[in-house]
């Protein structure tokens, strides 16, 4: 049993909802489409002896507010800098699967002082900047059938998550934040991801950063890690045996070995007050429960 604080980030109009729990250097987590905070369970119990770990859900999922219209990638990166700005801890490590690697880089670009190192986990430069032009119109035609289905019928969990012989809980989690998914939320995500396009980005990273793959993902395949890792100065990746796309589902224990040792290497400078620049001033409400 560990405890949670859940607390809330109000920024830009939006409220913010996340969990937080352990003491350390702060390592906050974006999670995937179709899913939300739920989908660190393991980090948030495995790594807290060693780090503050933050599990945000974005705008558009578990306990946040709706995504607004015309919500870009941009407006993602200025929520999550919201988030570590309402830390009160400096520069973060900033880590995210698959689309919140697409959201953690941005971060990067708009708020450089706020991120300490990346930990991208089965990510992307944006569909556009790591996926052949034919699996982005493949993916995108396959959205729109989802999202038109009746709601009956609308079943968001995106193929090709799991290796051959995922963890039955793993399976279960899936399922149950999928039953939770707003399905504007999912095609603004979606459609913002095929349009992402952040290659001319990776050669400028300068933290330390961290690649975790699956050795089997089927829709961040090896290749775009190596992607990263050939455009990303001392980039260092790590491929966890045997599992798929949510790797840190399938093998959490080695995926949380990977992180913690990384961060403990790569420990976050502290910073003068304010010194990251806010897109907003956050206003946080604090709550706590046992898990």
């Amino acid at each position: 049993m560990y405890v949670v604080a859940v607390e809330v980030v109000r920024a830009s109009g939006l409220e913010i909802a996340y969990e937080r729990v352990g003491e350390g250097a702060p390592l906050v987590l974006l999670h995937g489409a179709a899913s939300d905070g739920r989908m660190w369970r393991p980090q948030l119990s495995g790594l807290a002896d060693a780090l503050t770990v933050v599990a945000w859900d974005e705008p558009g999922a578990g306990r946040s507010s709706d995504v607004p219209a015309g919500f870009g990638l941009a407006d993602y990166a200025d929520c999550a800098a919201a988030l570590i700005e309402a830390l009160g801890l400096g520069a973060a490590h900033v880590g995210g699967l698959s689309w919140g690697g697409t959201v953690a880089l941005e971060v990067l670009r708009r708020h450089p002082r706020l991120v300490a190192s990346l930990v991208l986990v089965d990510t992307y430069a944006g569909w556009k900047g790591s996926l052949p032009e034919e699996e982005v119109r493949a993916r995108v035609e396959g959205a729109r059938r989802m999202l038109a289905a009746p709601p009956e019928e609308f079943d968001p969990t995106l193929p090709g998550l799991f290796g051959p012989d995922p963890p039955a809980e793993a399976a279960a989690l899936v399922e149950e934040m999928a039953a939770a998914v707003r399905p504007q939320s999912l095609a603004t995500q979606l459609f913002v991801m095929a349009e992402a396009d952040q290659r001319d980005m990776l050669p400028e990273v300068s933290v330390p950063t961290l690649l975790v793959w699956g050795e089997l993902d089927a829709r961040s395949p090896l290749r775009v890690a190596r992607q990263f890792e050939r455009a990303i100065a001392h980039a260092k990746l790590v491929v966890l045996p045997g599992c798929g796309h949510v790797s840190n589902l399938e093998r959490p224990d080695l995926f949380n070995d990977a992180v913690r040792d990384f961060c403990r290497a790569h420990r976050p400078r502290p910073q003068a007050a304010g010194s990251g620049g806010s897109p907003a001033s956050p206003d946080v409400t604090n709550a706590a429960r046992l898990r």
